[in-house]
């Protein structure tokens, strides 16, 4: 145990940020100031001015910052982003992606003031799938309808004009209490498409006991029992980089253009118009 913050980084080697989103700069500061690499959980922060100045405050110091953008390291969207870079959709036309399941069990996450809601906390794994796969945007519109019944359950869409001409159209549900946890996307350019529903895509077939235990989880995170657990291939990849100064699939200006763009998403919300970014 530790009695400040000060005592407990001056005990470690590397810093892992998982506390909650209003969190992250101060703690990612402090680390960063205190010489040590961090990892810190998504979204950086919660406007892109200030996960900016985390991404300049690392290269100030000489410190790693790497955004913990784990959805990069799902097997599924690998793959996806590996057929995409090697020709075999062609060029890319347009995007759907979708993610679904429960709204987490703390507080804080139905706040917006603090979590940035569906579209910063949840949605923005999929506004970094887009970015990585199609590149920068230039125009962001977003809608989202909240349950006139229940104020946490709501839907999300964002469009995004991507600066090739892409369109990706992300899709956003947090619903009640025992909501399954499903993504999907679906990518098609001018020499293919290519296809995954995490709720009938899972390559094997599950008896009626996996079938329950699989049905009885949260709904907060998806179920990675049957793939590489992408987290452990994200922590590995990160030391690697940190000990070798090998590559990563994910850079600090990866995770703030994220936050640049979902921020985007958020004033459209606001005012109703399409964004310029």
């Amino acid at each position: 145990m530790h009695g400040t913050l000060a005592e407990l980084l001056d005990a470690v080697d590397v810093v892992d940020v998982c506390a909650p989103t209003p969190a992250h700069p101060e703690l990612v500061r402090a680390a960063l100031e205190a010489g040590r690499d961090v990892i810190c959980e998504k979204p950086l922060a919660l406007t892109a001015e200030e996960a900016q100045e985390l991404v300049a405050h690392a290269e100030r110091v000489g410190r790693k910052l790497f955004p913990a953008h784990v959805v990069r390291y799902f097997p599924q969207y690998a793959a996806a982003k590996r057929a995409i870079d090697t020709g075999a959709v062609g060029t890319l036309a347009v995007l759907r992606f979708e993610r679904t399941g429960s709204l987490p069990d703390r507080d804080w996450y139905a706040d917006e003031e603090l979590s940035g809601g569906l579209i910063m906390d949840q949605m923005i794994h999929d506004i970094d799938q887009a970015l990585w796969m199609a590149g920068p945007v230039e125009r962001v519109y977003a809608q989202q309808s909240i349950a006139g019944s229940d104020d946490t359950v709501r839907t999300g869409h964002v469009v995004l004009t991507h600066r090739s001409g892409a369109i990706s159209h992300c899709r956003g549900f947090w619903g009640p209490v025992g909501t399954a946890f499903r993504y999907t996307f679906d990518l098609a350019g001018d020499a293919g498409r290519l296809q995954y529903d995490s709720a009938t895509d899972t390559g094997i077939e599950f008896d009626v006991v996996a079938a329950s235990r699989q049905r009885s989880g949260d709904g907060f995170l998806p179920d990675v029992a049957t793939v590489r657990d992408p987290y452990a291939a994200e922590i590995v990849e990160f030391i690697a980089a940190i000990t070798a100064g090998t590559p990563t699939r994910v850079s600090a200006a990866d995770g703030a253009h994220a936050v640049e763009v979902s921020r985007a998403a958020l004033d459209s919300l606001r005012t109703g118009r399409s964004i310029a970014c």
